[in-house]
This record gives structure tokens, C-alpha cells and sequence, in this order.
């Protein structure tokens, strides 16, 4: 038995909770992991924050900026990501579920609410106080789980302690650059490269920490909290196109665009999520450990663009109000462009765990080629011909991959058959 498998630590679930549970590693093979109340609860709170950013992002598109809003709304989204992507990681290797680590994770949690305050400020003028306090919130919290991890897990104490170190020094380094922008220390035209300078080294942790001992994560919570956090930012996006209708409906009558564009962005939605859960991601997490990484920051985008995709949506089907002051062009390219980002993204990720993609590369790039073009036919075929082209596309590219699995399934491959 390894040091993982430690039964007499293992948290309470459904027999009320432990007052003190030592911290150690969960076991990488434990037979029915999944998420914890305490980890949904956790990932309620952002959905505040990812609705101010899908907000904002809508709002700099409807007026014209949209290329303008794109940096702070990647930058904004930067931060929420990488605040539950940690947590996350974390909780899948050491989860007591006792009173000190509930505690710890609802400070994170407040420090959630506490940046998704700030997230307009930040988007609509650069102000980035309120979201950098909101960000020290949950690095103190998750600090501390890692210090007590590595003063209570022997074996993983250096990988622990490296975690504490790093998250540490890069809070410094962030407090540092908003007193330098305060002061005006920190040119305006330097905020952007300090941020990705930061955001970089942010990135650099896990794999500097975790060369010391991989921590014990668990490959099948782990697909399963990714794909929660997938149907949430969809959620986001269903209610972006919500507001949409009902902004349209307050400046004109239900229109035949209107009901083209609200129905195809939600197929195109059902559709994203159906790509999205065609093949489990845990086999494959379980079977390449290794590409971990690859797997887990692409996401990023993958999430970015969705939140991204819902704010394109929500101008499109609003624009039929004769609202927004943005061009056909630029509507159908907001919806387009994230759209494109996430179909390579979704095939990127997954084939870095599989042996055989769902897709076959040549189908992907050509479904993605034909999304980019699409938009320019918008000032000759109005905004709702191209979203109901793109829902086609997405229709289409799902029903194949359906298909093609299916037929390989039937063949004699391992893979289950996709419904």
C-alpha cells in the first residue's frame, strides 16, 4: 500500500464531517471519485464573474470596440480561470473535506465574489484594484492549503512547500505591479506585457513545483471537473444570448432574423456541448498523465472562447433590435471567431490524450476554414443567414463525428459507441 492509500485519513462523506482530517494524498486510482458539494459550490461563484466578463465583452462588441475589449476580457478571464484551474488540481490530491479546508476554500470563494466585483472597473477603465484584491483573496487561501499539506504530507511536503513558494512570490508580484500602476511607475503601454510577464511565470509554477513529486490527481475527477466548469461558461453563454432577446424584444417586435438568430446560437450551443462530451476524458487523462499540461491549459482557451462566443451571440441576436452600432461584418465575426478558436482548441486538447481523435484533422482545419469565411457574406445575406450557416456547420461536423466513431466502434475499436 502506498502513502496515498491512507484509509484512516480518508474523508467523511455522508456521515457528517470530520473535525480534523491529517492532510495526505488521495489515491490516484480511488474507485468512484467525483465532485464534492463543497467543489460545486465553488464553481457557483464564478459564474458571477464570467457573466460580468461575457458582459462587458458584449457591451465593447455592441458599441463597435469589440477588438478593443478583447485584450482586458482575455486578461480578465485569465485570472478567473487560473483561480478555479488551481483550486481544482489542488483538491483533486488533497480534499479532507474537514472544517480548516472548508473554511480555506470559502475564503477562495469570497475572494470569487470579491474579483467578479471588479471585473467591470477593470474591463471599462483598466482598473484592476478591485480584481487584484479579489485574486489575493484566494492565493492567501490556497496558500495556506498548501502549507498545511506540506507540513501534514510527508511525502509530498516539497512539492507542497514549492507550491506555497511560488504562489507566494507571484502575489508579491502582482501586488507590486498595482502599486506601480497606481503611482504611475508603470507606463499605461507596459500594464498589458507586465500582466502576461506575471501571468507567465503563474503558468510555470505547477511544472517547477511538481518537479520535486507529482502530486496524486486524480484522472477521472479531474475530466469531470473540467467538464462541470464546460456546462457552466455554456450556461454563461445560453444566458448572454438571453439578454440579447430580451433587448431585442424591448426595441422591436419578433422579427423572422430574430427567431433565425435565437434559435441557431442555441443550436450551435447544444451543439459545442455535444462535441465536447463525445469522448470522456478520463481514459486518456489516466492513460498520459504526462500530457496533463497540454491538456489542462488548453482549456483556457477552450473556456475564453466560449465566454467569448455567448458575448457574439448576444450582440447578434440583439442587432435584430436595430440596437448595436457594430457592422453585419463585425457581428458575424464575433461569433465566428471564438467559434473557430474553440473547435481547434476542443480537437487540440483531445487529441493530445488519445491515440486516435474523434476527428480526422483535414475535417476539423476545413470546418474551421469555412466558419472563418462565412461572416464576409454578411453585408450581401444579413447576420442571421451566416449564424444559421454556422449552426449548420457545427450540426454537421457533430453528426460526422458521431458517425465516424460509431464506425470505428463497429469495427472492432475499444471506443464505446456515441450517443
Amino acid at each position: 500500500m502506498t502513502s496515498a492509500h491512507r484509509s484512516g485519513d480518508a474523508p467523511a462523506r455522508g456521515g457528517g464531517i470530520r473535525i480534523r482530517v491529517r492532510m495526505s494524498a488521495r489515491p490516484i486510482d480511488e474507485p468512484h471519485r467525483a465532485a464534492s458539494p463543497l467543489e460545486l459550490l465553488f464553481d457557483l461563484t464564478f459564474v458571477v464573474a464570467i457573466a460580468a466578463a461575457t458582459a462587458g465583452l458584449a457591451h465593447d462588441i455592441a458599441a463597435g470596440h469589440g477588438a478593443d475589449g478583447l485584450v482586458p476580457f482575455l486578461l480578465v478571464f485569465f485570472a478567473i480561470w487560473w483561480a478555479w484551474m488551481n483550486f481544482t488540481w489542488f483538491a483533486s490530491s488533497y480534499d479532507t473535506d474537514d472544517v480548516a479546508y472548508r473554511l480555506l476554500t470559502m475564503v477562495q470563494m469570497a475572494g470569487v465574489l470579491v474579483l467578479a466585483a471588479g471585473v467591470p472597473a477593470a474591463l471599462d477603465h483598466s482598473d484592476y484594484r478591485a480584481v487584484t484584491f479579489g485574486y489575493l483573496v484566494m492565493r492567501v487561501g490556497l496558500g495556506a492549503q498548501w502549507v498545511r499539506a506540506g507540513v501534514e504530507d510527508r511525502a509530498g511536503r516539497r512539492t507542497a512547500l514549492r507550491y506555497a513558494a511560488g504562489i507566494g512570490a507571484l502575489q508579491a508580484g502582482w501586488l507590486l505591479r498595482l502599486l506601480l500602476a497606481e503611482t504611475g511607475a508603470l507606463p499605461p503601454d507596459a500594464q498589458v506585457p507586465s500582466f502576461v510577464a506575471l501571468a507567465v511565470l503563474e503558468l510555470a509554477v505547477p511544472p517547477w513545483a511538481e518537479r520535486a513529486e507529482p502530486t496524486n490527481w486524480h484522472p477521472h475527477h479531474i475530466a469531470e471537473r473540467y467538464g462541470l466548469f464546460t456546462i457552466i461558461v455554456l450556461g454563461e453563454s445560453v444566458l448572454a444570448a438571453t439578454r440579447g432577446v430580451a433587448a431585442a424584444l424591448e426595441k422591436s417586435e419578433i422579427s423572422s432574423p430574430f427567431l433565425v438568430i435565437a434559435v441557431s446560437g442555441l443550436v450551435v450551443l447544444f451543439a459545442l456541448w455535444w462535441l465536447y462530451f463525445l469522448a470522456p476524458a478520463g481514459e486518456g487523462l489516466s492513460d498520459r498523465r504526462h500530457r496533463s499540461y497540454l491538456w489542462g491549459y488548453g482549456h483556457y482557451g477552450i473556456f475564453a472562447s466560449l465566454a467569448a462566443l455567448g458575448a457574439g451571440l448576444e450582440v447578434a441576436v440583439e442587432q435584430t433590435g436595430h440596437g448595436p452600432h457594430a457592422s453585419a461584418l463585425a457581428v458575424c465575426y464575433a461569433v465566428a471567431i471564438p467559434l473557430s478558436v474553440y473547435l481547434g482548441l476542443l480537437w487540440l486538447v483531445h487529441a493530445s490524450i488519445v491515440a486516435e481523435p474523434l476527428a480526422h484533422p483535414v475535417a476539423v482545419a476545413a470546418c474551421i476554414t469555412v466558419v472563418l469565411l462565412l461572416p464576409s457574406a454578411a453585408p450581401h445575406v444579413g447576420v442571421a443567414a451566416v449564424i444559421a450557416a454556422l449552426a449548420g456547420i457545427c450540426v454537421l461536423l457533430t453528426a460526422c463525428t458521431i458517425a465516424s466513431r460509431n464506425a470505428r466502434s463497429g469495427a472492432g475499436g475499444r471506443e464505446r459507441p456515441a450517443g
